[in-house]
């Protein structure tokens, strides 16, 4: 991850993107025996597998090891409308007012929100701030995210250099 501090901010979302859509997609139910576990990066390395979000944190975290502003990425919890469920991405905001950019496992091509009709924002945190969308571009910032026992419970188990 160090390694890649020297890239641009465009290298350092592919590599990324790249890397972690490389592994498999597993179930929680099957992975841990749970419903839903938000795995660190660590753990998700490790089992080389995870579901939606497990890949949303990875990427969020390496990014931010890369020296990427945390502020610039948001993990977003969205429905997907082609599956009909609940699904997770990274979206990339270049700057505050941006139409961010999309890192997904299921479409591994990097692509702005408006690219991405199939998806429709609920809500988007980081490790600053929790935002509740409105509508597909407006969102109201609502509060912390340690308000998202997941994330809680997730970050306690993080390995120091993450934080």
């Amino acid at each position: 991850m160090a390694s890649g501090q020297h890239l641009d901010e465009a290298e350092k979302l592919s590599l990324a993107n790249d890397f972690f859509n490389g592994a498999r997609f597993v179930s929680d139910a099957e992975l841990y025996g749970v419903a839903d576990y938000w795995a660190t990066p660590t753990e998700f390395i490790a089992r080389d597998a995870g579901d939606c979000e497990d890949f949303a944190i990875a990427k969020y975290f390496t990014l931010k090891a890369m020296g990427m502003d945390v502020a610039k990425l948001r993990i977003t919890y969205v429905k997907s409308l082609t599956l009909d469920q609940a699904h997770m991405v990274l979206a990339y905001y270049p700057t505050p007012d941006a139409e961010p950019l999309i890192l997904d496992n299921l479409n591994r091509l990097i692509k702005s929100a408006g690219q991405r009709r199939d998806l429709r924002p609920v809500y988007s945190f980081n490790a600053e701030a929790l935002w509740l969308s409105r509508t597909r571009n407006e969102q109201i910032k609502t509060g912390s995210p340690s308000q998202l026992n997941q994330w809680r419970q997730m970050v306690a188990r993080l390995d120091p250099e993450l934080r």
